[in-house]
């Protein structure tokens, strides 16, 4: 089978993502453009066999309109493959840019891009295409040369779907802001604090895609350890009270995946249920 990896890539938006699939692209071996949304759509016909439009959910759909309208995606020869970034939505967001010689897809990277400057690495990253089958397959080989897992989720509710990856990720963010507030509060500087939960975070991270659920799992409520689930209780409700909700909610979140891996006895995961129920 012939390799569908896009020869020239546009990729419009130079935000987090947009920044941050141009760098992976070029340094893949692929020749690419990026040109920031400030600076509007080009004037000439886009030479390129993939675009890219790496903007906010809103704006997907008029600059679809524009590309069509504009004749910004007409070559001489061959076909080319149009697809955005968002989560939430599928292809049908680019679908006023379809044509006989156009075709739109979902390409969305389950990746955490937080920074222009600092591009996350894209090995092993889950990457879901969508869409019409000549798109689908140049983005299913740009993720490949990426070095991302393409796969696409038949019947897939995309908001749900994206809830999911927020969760995880905004999640874990303010997760590790509440860990370095914390630790300041325990004796430790703030960049110390930070410098630690990183690999912390890493290593979950490595045994949620290594081991899986419940398996990556660790800790009191793993082990039925009631007390100390109450010495930690106590130690935030001096230090950082406003904390307690959050370590509330997160233990019992975790209960059911310690009663599944069923380390403790049943009355030692109902005294963590009757701890936590009590505040």
């Amino acid at each position: 089978m012939a390799d569908a990896s896009p020869r020239r890539v546009f990729v419009f938006g130079a935000g987090k993502v947009g920044a941050g699939l141009a760098r992976a692209i070029r340094d893949a071996g692929i020749e690419v453009t990026l040109r920031p949304k400030r600076r509007g759509l080009p004037q000439r016909p886009i030479d390129a066999d993939l675009v890219i439009v790496a903007l906010r959910d809103g704006d997907i759909p008029s600059c679809a309109s524009e590309l069509a309208s504009r004749g910004l995606l007409a070559r001489e020869r061959g076909r080319v493959a149009v697809v955005h970034c968002a989560g939430a939505l599928g292809p049908e967001a680019l679908a006023a840019a379809r044509s006989d010689r156009v075709a739109v897809a979902q390409m969305h990277p389950m990746i955490s891009f937080a920074s222009k400057k600092r591009a996350p690495s894209l090995e092993r990253g889950q990457l879901h295409v969508d869409g019409d089958a000549a798109a689908t397959r140049v983005a299913r080989a740009l993720g490949r040369r990426l070095g991302m897992s393409p796969r696409t989720i038949v019947g897939l509710d995309r908001v749900a779907y994206h809830a999911a990856a927020g969760l995880v990720a905004n999640g874990a963010a303010a997760l590790a802001a509440a860990g370095v507030d914390l630790l300041e509060r325990a004796g430790v500087s703030r960049e110390t604090a930070a410098a630690m939960l990183g690999p912390l975070l890493r290593s979950v991270a490595e045994n949620v895609e290594n081991l899986g659920l419940p398996d990556a799992l660790t800790g009191p409520v793993r082990r039925g350890d009631a007390n100390g689930i109450a010495k930690h209780l106590a130690t935030l409700t001096r230090l950082a009270p406003q904390l307690v909700p959050l370590y509330v909610a997160a233990s019992r979140t975790q209960i059911p995946l310690a009663r599944a891996l069923g380390e403790a006895d049943p009355e030692a995961f109902d005294a963590i249920e009757a701890r936590l129920s009590g505040l």
